[in-house]
């Protein structure tokens, strides 16, 4: 089942790398994040500046530069980064993709799908990039196939 996009996938597992090794005094590169993640290095590096540019990761610049996830960073929703990469409509939008679904004029698949939308929204929200790092950090879960 694709639930996310290939970006919004690889935005996520990058956020997650970076957040399980990193403080604003280490840094991490480009290319470490893409041999761990398993990601191309010019798709992660868009990928990388829109997270930047939202406040999600953050990167400096120079010999000593690369990403870095600060503790304000770390307490973020993985929501964000989905909604950041993705937009809302994974938490918002129709089933079969119809624009007019709404509770008034529903598609075949609208009462089934509003619960499973707000279940992963409420589970999207609770997850923070922290309790994943977390994970990674214990050995409790992997990145890579």
């Amino acid at each position: 089942m694709i639930m996310f996009s290939k970006a919004c996938e690889y935005a996520i597992r990058a956020v997650v790398y970076i957040a399980s090794g990193t403080s604003e005094t280490s840094k991490v590169s480009i290319d470490d994040i893409c041999a761990h993640i398993e990601a191309p290095r010019h798709f992660t590096a868009k990928i990388l500046q829109v997270l930047t540019r939202k406040n999600i990761v953050s990167s400096q610049k120079g010999v000593h530069g690369g990403f870095f996830i600060n503790n304000i960073q770390r307490a973020l929703p993985i929501k964000q980064i989905v909604t950041a990469i993705d937009g809302e409509n994974l938490f918002t939008g129709c089933a079969l993709g119809l624009k007019q679904c709404s509770h008034k004029k529903p598609c075949p698949m609208h009462h089934q799908f509003v619960v499973i939308r707000d279940e992963l929204n409420r589970v999207m929200n609770e997850t923070s990039v922290d309790m994943l790092a977390k994970r990674m950090a214990d050995g409790s879960s992997v990145l890579k196939r």
